[in-house]
């Protein structure tokens, strides 16, 4: 999204030269702890297997992504998001209520299944 009308200034590249990796670096932080708290207090007692610090669970996480490809970033099919909402943005109003009403309608027939 543009601020701005497209322009951003220097108080905006000042503020996201410091928050960005504070931002990063707490996000790693917080996965980290998480998936190291979950090994460590079901898989010992569970499986049998030993405590695992803090490094492990981070290379745990890679190596997730590396072989299932989580966390985001891409769709499905490896189109961007932005290809869809540029599929949107030249739908006419009539051909967006209908896609909204047949979303809706999916969404309730799986709401409905569960």
């Amino acid at each position: 999204m543009m601020c701005y009308n497209g322009k951003r200034g220097k108080k905006f590249w000042i503020k996201a030269a410091i928050f960005a990796p504070l931002a990063i670096a707490a996000g790693v932080y917080i996965f980290g702890s998480v998936v190291m708290l979950l090994w460590n207090g079901i898989l010992p007692d569970l499986f049998g297997f030993g405590t695992i610090t803090f490094w492990q669970a981070l290379g745990i996480l890679v190596l997730s992504k590396i072989l299932f490809g989580g966390f985001g970033g891409r769709c499905r099919h490896g189109h961007s998001g932005r290809h869809k909402n540029d599929k949107w943005m030249h739908l006419n109003p009539e051909e967006r209520e209908k896609m909204k009403t047949e979303w809706r309608s999916r969404c309730q027939t799986e709401e409905k299944v569960v």
